[in-house]
């Protein structure tokens, strides 16, 4: 069965083969992963492996699959899939799968041949934390059948490696900074608070106050198990909340969970969103060499404290400093168009592997670095810049 090709042009043959969950795995943690395979698309020429199923029918099917792979100390004859059968029938330099859950591993079993037709296998695994590791034994051995492992959770990197004796490499986490850039469009900040993901009930509360109180629009979330009807309009809605919010409430991963069953620091997605953005982002950072090594510019976070009853006053001081706001969002902005776009980070894994970037990758790197000089040049947001 020949994949479906969606990027290469006019019969180019592709060298990448990727395979997605898309048409499986509809929460909303899994849009900024699909966003990355879609820029992966764009810039080389990949054919595309999407296999379907109804999700919710697949949330059962996937966890009776792993379940009995833990009690039967299989992982290769269990497949999640169970009427799906994939085969891949041309060769490739490199196939790819982002497995952002460790239990995503058990399709391959339903993809023949995808080892022995690629020279390269890559796996990026995003979210597994050290305390659950030994939990996933049985799931971890099939990323032996990989090359190079790539992880954004690094303290869990040394274990990892130590399991599947594979070449694991710490990689942060990314986002479309071209479509998160507030500039060149005449975009007004009128969301004053944005607070999605966990948080805090004590400055939720705080301010929920302040809406009371006065003029002052705040958006957070009011629905549990959030699920997308499609992973691009939730990408562009949220993309357009943050451009247009003053100031952003992040946390470190799990924060409500680290100190307490969790002592594990890690640097989630919205910092990278947030930067990019271009919002004031106020919480609590991770103390890990993750975030200082990738934010290592002032004031990329403004701490507070997790539970901040005083939200109100912290914001009003910052309100009066309009310079300082627009330093803060010029710095966030241009560090993220300079460093943590997608296409680094599929240029870092290219570069493992050994083969070369190209030409739609280059284009994109320019991109970034003009917009990123425009944001680095231009006038206050006073004069036409809405920052």
């Amino acid at each position: 069965m020949k994949s479906q090709n969606i990027t290469s042009p006019l019969h180019e043959v592709s060298r990448v083969l990727l395979v997605s969950m898309r048409n499986l795995k509809l929460h909303v943690s899994r849009s900024g992963p699909y966003e990355f395979e879609d820029i992966i698309c764009a810039c080389d020429t990949v054919d595309l492996i999407t296999p379907s199923l109804n999700p919710t029918l697949f949330k059962v099917t996937n966890k009776l699959a792993n379940g009995a792979a833990k009690i039967f100390k299989k992982s290769r004859l269990i497949k999640s899939l169970f009427n799906y059968k994939f085969e891949v029938d041309e060769e490739y330099d490199l196939f790819f799968m982002f497995c952002q859950s460790i239990q995503d591993v058990l399709i391959l079993n339903s993809i023949e041949g995808w080892r022995k037709k690629c020279r390269y296998a890559v796996c990026w695994l995003d979210e597994i934390w050290a305390k659950d590791i030994d939990d996933w034994l049985v799931q971890l051995q099939l990323l032996k059948d990989f090359d190079y492992i790539f992880m954004n959770f690094s303290s869990s990197m040394n274990q990892v490696a130590d399991i599947i004796q594979r070449p694991c490499y710490s990689i942060p986490y990314g986002v479309d900074a071209l479509k998160f850039c507030p500039y060149l469009r005449d975009l007004y900040r009128c969301i004053d608070v944005l607070n999605v993901g966990r948080r805090s009930a004590v400055t939720h509360n705080a301010l929920l106050e302040l809406v009371e109180q006065k003029k002052f629009f705040y958006i957070y979330d009011t629905i549990k198990d959030l699920y997308m009807t499609d992973y691009r309009y939730h990408r562009n809605l949220y993309a357009n909340l943050v451009e247009r919010s003053r100031y952003m409430i992040v946390n470190k991963a799990k924060f409500d969970l680290t100190g307490q069953t969790n002592p594990q620091e890690e640097v989630g997605p919205r910092f990278f969103e947030g930067a990019a953005g271009g919002t004031i982002m106020l919480g609590v950072a991770p103390k890990c060499e993750d975030f200082t090594s990738n934010f290592d510019w002032l004031d990329a976070v403004i701490e507070i404290l997790f539970d901040c009853s005083n939200i109100a006053d912290i914001i009003s001081h910052l309100d009066v400093q309009s310079e300082y706001q627009e330093r803060i969002r010029k710095n966030n902005i241009i560090n993220s168009l300079l460093r943590h776009d997608w296409v680094y980070r599929w240029e870092a894994i290219l570069a493992t592997v050994g083969l070369n970037t190209t030409p739609q990758m280059r284009e994109r790197k320019a991109n970034l670095k003009n917009l990123a000089e425009i944001v680095r040049t231009s006038a206050s947001s006073h004069q036409g810049f809405p920052l």
